[in-house]
Formats: structure tokens, C-alpha cells, sequence
């Protein structure tokens, strides 16, 4: 049964999501300077080198299904400031270490937290509130996992301006999520099934994981071409890109913060019309690769995409089984993105090399808008027809 927190426990679990949703960020930390990683390996494919934002997505849907088992053998809280920890060790220690597949290898455990951080988000949300509550701090974690990433993207933009591993130190942040964490988030112990209730998922939330690997096929695009998008006079500018990247992060704070009144509107459409958004969003891209104020339109459409899709899915997702399993329901969606993300630079590259003769970021945002595009009718064909009756 979920708890009712009085005003100083919300806010307390408020500030831990936001913390949860920081280490989240730190999976794009990155993005900003794989040009410059891509220059300094140039004996390295494009491919792998975009892994070092979507590689960590392959241990991350592992780890985030077997959170919903380890959530009943190890407590929330602590999982969560193991999380922490391994953020900050792996994100600090490729400073020290000029070797691509050391680099490669932190970022892969770096995966951990991933599939943990990403389910325990959820859960956390799932365990203290519901109903219209659970709706609004889904808004505010998917508010504050924007906020994460526009910190993380814009600081390691600017951290590794002149020397690109000077941007690995933003990882030290973790150090802070673990003090939060430790001080704020209430010790619940284990989680117990309640007498009538197991840990198991169902048809809608299957579909909801999969609508989410689609979504992160193509959103994750966003990411991993934006700052090699760049042409003319800012082309190779690192603060241009995480500028660009922080636009896209605000913009899923904002859409975090009226995700009710957006829900309101939208209804059964929502997660359609988020698809719609990236959908236009792409194209803009393609079409104006040296016009800042144009990548800046797309970035923000890219930006409300992500900022409805995720809470809304998750919300979603949550809702269709008993607390007890919200971990497992949101490891599920979970483990349906981080497989969007981690095909997604090999499929839209040869798609893309596949229709052009050559991989281009352009020949990759236009895959990608027609890839959601076809994934928008899909999912408005599945969500918008009648619920099934309630279990």
C-alpha cells in the first residue's frame, strides 16, 4: 500500500528524484565531445564511437529487469548510493587512463546505473505517491532527468572545450547525488509483496516497453549526431553543441512541469503526439544543419518528445500492475529503451548508408523522422482503441 508522506518526506523524495535523475544525465555526458573523442580515436568507427552514449544501455536493460527481483533482496536506498558510487568511478577514472577500450569498458559499467537508476526512479515515484500525485511527480522526474542532462551536457561541453577529457570530471557530481541520497530518501527496507499481490508484468506493459525501444531508436538520434550534425562556421563548436543539448534539456524540464495539463489535452494521443513532435523535429535538423536558430527549433520539438514520452509511458507502465511490481513494470520500459538505444547507431548508420551510399548525419535525421513518423500511426492505432476492462 502506498504511503502518504507528509510535507517535509515530499519534499525529501522530491529532491532524491532529482538526484536519481542526475545520475541518469550522466549517460550523455559524452555527447557534447564525440567529435573530439572520434578525432583523438580516429582509428575508431563512428559507430562505436557513438556507443560511448548508447553502450551502456546494453547492461542497462539487463540490470533494470533485475531490479524488480533485487529491490525484494536489497533495499531502494541502498541500491540507489551503490548506484552513486559506480556513476562517480567509472565516469572519473577514463581521465587517467588515454585507451579507448578502457574508456569503452567504464562506460559500459557505467551501465549499471543505467538499468538501476532508470527503474529505481520509478519506483521510488510508485512507493510514495498515486493517483494524481504519482501523475505530478512523474512530471517533476521527467522535469528534473531533463535537468540532469542539460547539467551534465552543458558542463561537459564546457569542460572539455580545449581538452575533451577535462569533460569526465562532471561525473564527480555522483559524489553529491550519494550525500543527498543518504540524507534524504527514507529507509524502507525490502520491498514485501502484500498478501494477493506478486511481482509480474502483463500484456499492456509489454506494449508500453515496446512502444519505448521504438521511441529511443530514433530520439536517441538527438544525441549521438548532434554535436558531428554541425556544419559552417559551427562546425566542431563543443559549447554550440551542448548549448543545443541543454535546449533540448529545458525543454523537457518545462514539459515535465505541465506534463498534467499537456495529459489533460491530449489523452489517449499523448504518447502519439510525443512521437509526432520528434517527427518534426528530425526534419527541421536535416534540413538546417549550419543555422543555429533552426537546430534550436529542432531541438526544442526533439526536447518535448522526450519530455512527454518517458513519464507519460512511465506513469503508464506503472499503473498497470500492483506497487509491488512498479520496479519490474518500470524495468521493463526500461529495458525496452536501452535496446532502442543500444541498436539504434548500427540500424539508422546502415539504413542510412543503405539509402545514401555514405553515413551522414543528415541521411541519419531523416531516417530517423520517418522512422517515427511510421512509429506514431502504430502506436495511435494501439493506444487509442478501447482499454480492456480492468483486471
Amino acid at each position: 500500500m502506498n504511503k502518504k508522506p507528509d510535507k517535509s518526506t515530499t519534499i525529501k523524495i522530491y529532491i532524491t528524484i532529482a538526484c536519481i535523475s542526475l545520475l541518469q544525465g550522466m549517460q550523455f555526458g559524452p555527447s557534447p565531445v564525440l567529435k573530439q573523442i572520434g578525432d583523438h580515436f580516429s582509428d575508431v568507427s563512428t559507430s562505436m564511437i557513438k556507443m560511448l552514449v548508447t553502450g551502456p544501455s546494453l547492461i542497462g536493460m539487463f540490470c533494470a529487469l533485475a531490479c524488480g527481483v533485487m529491490v525484494t533482496k536489497i533495499s531502494k536506498k541502498k541500491l540507489l548510493l551503490i548506484c552513486s558510487l559506480v556513476a562517480a568511478a567509472s565516469g572519473i577514472l577514463p581521465v587517467f587512463v588515454d585507451n579507448f577500450a578502457f574508456l569503452f569498458a567504464c562506460r559500459m559499467v557505467y551501465g549499471f546505473v543505467v538499468g538501476f537508476a532508470t527503474a529505481l526512479n520509478t519506483a521510488v515515484v510508485a512507493e510514495w505517491f498515486e493517483g494524481e500525485a504519482r501523475v505530478k511527480a512523474m512530471g517533476f522526474q521527467a522535469a528534473t532527468v531533463g535537468a540532469g542532462m542539460a547539467i551534465i551536457k552543458a558542463g561537459a561541453g564546457i569542460l572539455g572545450a580545449d581538452v575533451f577529457t577535462n569533460s569526465y570530471y562532471i561525473n564527480a557530481l555522483a559524489f553529491l547525488s550519494f550525500i543527498v541520497i543518504f540524507f534524504c530518501l527514507p529507509e524502507t527496507g525490502k520491498a514485501v509483496p502484500a498478501e494477493g499481490s506478486k511481482i509480474s508484468i502483463n500484456g499492456r506493459v509489454l506494449l508500453i516497453g515496446f512502444l519505448g525501444m521504438l521511441e529511443y531508436i530514433f530520439l536517441i538520434s538527438y544525441t549521438t549526431n548532434i554535436s558531428m550534425h554541425l556544419s559552417g562556421a559551427l562546425e566542431g563548436d563543443s559549447i554550440a553543441a551542448g548549448n543545443l543539448d541543454t535546449i533540448f534539456s529545458v525543454t523537457q524540464i518545462i514539459i515535465g512541469l505541465i506534463l498534467g495539463s499537456i495529459t489533460r489535452i491530449t489523452r489517449k494521443a499523448t504518447i502519439p503526439v510525443s512521437m509526432g513532435c520528434f517527427t518534426l523535429g528530425a526534419v527541421v535538423l536535416a534540413l538546417f544543419p549550419s543555422n543555429f536558430i533552426m537546430l534550436s527549433i529542432g531541438s526544442i520539438l526533439c526536447g518535448f518528445s522526450q519530455g512527454i514520452f518517458m513519464p507519460t509511458a512511465m506513469v503508464e507502465a506503472a499503473n498497470a500492475v500492483p506497487p509491488i511490481a512498479a520496479a519490474m513494470a518500470s524495468g521493463v520500459l526500461t529495458c525496452g529503451t536501452c535496446i532502442g538505444q543500444l541498436i539504434s547507431p548500427f540500424l539508422l548508420d546502415n539504413t542510412a548508408k543503405a539509402v545514401n551510399g555514405t553515413v551522414t548525419t543528415t541521411g541519419v535525421y531523416t531516417v530517423a523522422a520517418i522512422g517515427m513518423a511510421v512509429s506514431a500511426v502504430f502506436a495511435a492505432f494501439v493506444l487509442m482503441r478501447k482499454e480492456p476492462a480492468a483486471k
